[in-house]
């Protein structure tokens, strides 16, 4: 006879931390703002050093993620042919929903005109860094020096070796065979440690919580509303609409039960701000809750969490509108069509990380001509923003990934369509698809 209770599920703890540390950094800032200790020792100290040892902790397994997994899942395929058709394919369709984020943006930031009437006077410089060609970051995908590149998480370089040295096992016979079989070993230690990993979440999403609402004011969001509410219905309408049409068009599958399992996923990424941070829970997500087999993901995910910016992409576009008519800029067709090649493009080879879209969007500015100073207004509230955004990347990455495990047949259909598929079965039977009339 069994009277244990049922468990909360991960996205429940994880959701319950994130509202317990909004509330508990609203309320430190509206009744406790004046006491040094608080902010000293709780804000500062508990709530500063427990986000950070999260973030930490995610960020400490994705080179060994990504290299691991992008390795056992190229030397798996024995056909080069294969993998060039799998880069092509990915490739296309993250440069693809790229500039369909970034057109949809200007679309609507023209419609709801933004920063009509707005007063830009405190701008303050923005000092922007200086954005690579085009040609230096095709270079900069080969790694001159492999340990390197993952001892400074260079995840296009870590790629381009993981996909080489698969290759080479592949190639390489019996030898190859026995390499092949310790990163299997070490994919599934891996995974384990994902699991564990998992466990802290939900304290580490209230410690995050917790420390950014203590310092943002609501006012910073009151001086932005309309540029906020036309970015987040941006967001939600390429992360709702665009994509669910994506996956029905491209794979048949439903939208509903895609965005049902992605819960754990986007809460995470909202929480981290990083795609990268996020990439453990995505192949976790992918592989044992979507079907997606191992060697469509490992390559489509770290490469999406590298490539694919659509989130800030919209931020970018959205972004540029406001600020040229806070400005009283006029822009041209030209303008416009030069705002989504440069955005899509600049979306390779940016980093994953918390607030490198400020970076691009300098960089989207200055081939406009626009004033870069009013990259300041809009700091105030990007950091909640880029949280938004890092979920519409990921729920992308994903998106993509089903598409291209479908058209590689490479997606457990049963898997996708059971409910109760869970992010921690000890073990993945993968089962190719199944044809049906």
């Amino acid at each position: 006879m069994s009277t244990t209770k049922k468990k909360m599920s991960l996205t429940s703890r994880v959701i319950l931390g994130m509202v317990l540390g909004i509330l508990t950094g609203f309320l430190i800032r509206t009744f406790l703002a004046d006491i040094s200790f608080i902010h000293e020792y709780i804000v500062n100290g508990l709530f500063d050093v427990g986000g950070k040892i999260f973030i930490a902790s995610l960020k400490m397994l994705v080179v060994p993620l990504v290299f691991v997994s992008l390795v056992c899942g190229t030397s798996s395929l024995k056909d080069i042919a294969t993998l060039g058709r799998l880069g092509g394919k990915t490739v296309l369709f993250y440069l693809a929903t790229t500039a369909i984020a970034i057109t949809l943006a200007l679309f609507l930031a023209n419609v709801f005109q933004p920063g009509a009437g707005a007063d830009l006077s405190a701008a303050t410089t923005f000092a922007a860094k200086e954005a690579p060609t085009l040609g230096s970051v095709i270079v900069g995908m080969f790694p001159t020096n492999p340990i390197s590149s993952m001892a400074n998480g260079n995840t296009l370089q870590i790629i381009v070796f993981a996909v080489l040295f698969g290759i080479a096992i592949s190639a390489a016979g019996k030898p190859g065979e026995r390499i092949a079989e310790v990163f299997k070993d070490l994919n599934e230690v891996i995974m384990k440690l994902v699991a564990l990993l998992m466990n802290i979440a939900p304290f580490g999403v209230f410690f995050l919580m917790a420390k950014l609402f203590t310092g943002l004011g609501l006012d910073a969001i009151f001086n932005l509303i309309n540029y906020f509410l036309v970015l987040v219905a941006a967001l939600l309408i390429h992360g709702l609409v665009t994509y669910s049409a994506m996956l029905k068009i491209f794979t048949g599958l439903s939208p509903i039960t895609f965005l049902k399992k992605m819960e754990d996923v986007v809460m995470f990424a909202f929480s981290t701000a990083s795609s990268n941070a996020t990439i453990p829970v995505t192949m976790e997500t992918a592989t044992k809750r979507l079907g997606v087999n191992n060697k469509i993901a490992s390559f489509t995910v770290p490469l999406g969490a590298t490539i694919n910016m659509d989130g800030t992409a919209i931020m970018q576009g959205v972004a540029t509108v406001f600020i040229a008519q806070a400005f009283n800029i006029d822009l041209s067709m030209g303008d416009y069509i030069a705002v989504i090649v440069t955005a899509t493009l600049a979306s390779i080879g940016t980093a994953g990380v918390p607030g490198v879209g400020l970076i691009m969007l300098a960089m989207v500015l200055n081939q406009v001509g626009l004033p870069v100073e009013g990259i300041a207004i809009i700091m105030g509230v990007d950091r909640l923003l880029d949280m938004i955004r890092t979920a519409v990347n990921i729920t992308g990455d994903s998106v993509v990934t089903c598409i291209v495990a479908k058209s590689e047949n490479e997606i457990d259909i049963e898997r996708f369509n059971d409910p109760a598929a869970a992010v921690k079965d000890e073990e993945v039977k993968f089962h190719p698809l199944k044809q049906s009339s």
